[in-house]
């Protein structure tokens, strides 16, 4: 709707300072003579801006002018409030600022879109995490939070998978994301990611450094997202499966292709692994579920860790424990 458009532009234009018509456009998903019709519409409401033209060029509002939050419709005043971000806001030391935000933004609100607010904010709750995921303690994170907002040089030293293990490392962080429960700092240059709970020691130079102003942390993530699971799987793995086994429990996340059901009703699929290592754990912890036709050298990891383990557990004359009429001795006896 018109109207709801021209409350963004103001918005827009509020939070973000000079836009281009373009830019406008691209934001609002219109055309740039849409845009037009509707800066001229807002100037014949009274609303203070004005247009440059030239490279630099663009449209902003009167320095000073500020319009209060309205326009909300009832979807969005109950999305507002449907924020699972309490308890990262408290990680990144803004637990208080938040609280206090929604509570304005509360008290600004029409009485019936507050009514609405406060129905999905009593009934819903946003909580990320799995369940076995275990905390990770970050607790450099108010103090790279810090650096991203004051555009702040940082020298850490972190710990990585490879070796050296442990390096030296100058940062210019440019934004942090909070990902299944996990703080990462993108940082220049490059940019680069690098997990905070794996700083191991951080020191704030006091040098600045300026941010790219075409750098776009959203589209940054979601290409590295993208580049992380096309480079993850580096083979594949051909696996039988019995009548009622899924792979969704040692590894939810990797998708399987079906090559047909044998005679003993069997599935097999083919499905791609990071490497012989780790789809040694996963595809061990089917048990007796699954068979792993190739590749070879994963077969013949799994077949010697079987050996190993039915060797291990082979009853042996003398061990109480390999009687089932002899119970287990209590600890300490």
């Amino acid at each position: 709707m018109k109207s709801s458009r021209l409350v963004s532009i103001l918005l827009l234009l509020q939070t973000r300072g000079r836009m281009t018509a373009a830019q406008l456009a691209a934001e609002l998903e219109v055309s740039v003579r849409t845009v037009y019709r509707d800066v001229e519409a807002l100037g014949a409401a009274g609303v203070p801006l004005y247009g440059d033209a030239g490279h630099a060029g663009g449209y902003r509002l009167l320095d000073g002018y500020r319009t209060r939050l309205t326009g909300l419709t009832t979807e969005e005043a109950e999305a507002l409030f449907l924020a699972g971000v309490p308890g990262p806001a408290a990680q990144l030391g803004l637990g208080a600022v938040l609280a206090a935000a929604q509570l304005k933004v509360r008290a600004a609100l029409p009485a019936e879109l507050r009514a609405h607010a406060d129905r999905v904010s009593g009934r819903f709750h946003l909580d990320a995490p799995g369940w076995y995921a275990r905390a990770e303690e970050a607790p450099y994170l108010p103090a790279v939070a810090d650096a991203v907002w004051n555009n702040r040089v940082l020298d850490i030293a972190y710990r990585r998978w490879r070796t050296p293990t442990d390096v030296d490392r100058r940062l210019e962080p440019y934004g942090l994301v909070l990902k299944a429960g996990r703080w990462y700092v993108v940082a220049g240059p490059g940019p680069r990611t690098f997990r905070v709970d794996q700083i191991l020691r951080l020191t704030a130079s006091g040098e600045r450094f300026v941010r790219p102003d075409d750098f776009d942390l959203a589209a940054y993530w979601t290409a590295y997202q993208r580049d992380f699971h096309e480079t993850l799987h580096t083979a594949e793995a051909v696996v039988r499966l019995a009548p009622g086994v899924s792979l969704a429990r040692a590894r939810p996340t990797a998708a399987s292709v079906g090559e047909g059901t044998d005679a003993d009703g069997w599935t097999v699929v083919t499905v791609p692994i990071e490497s012989v290592e780790r789809a040694h754990d996963e595809f061990l912890g089917l048990g007796t579920g699954a068979e792993v036709l190739g590749p070879p050298e994963l077969r013949a990891r799994l077949a010697r860790t079987v050996t190993t383990l039915a060797e291990r557990y082979r009853a042996t004359p003398g061990n109480p424990y390999d009687d089932p009429g002899n119970p287990r001795p209590a600890d300490g006896n």
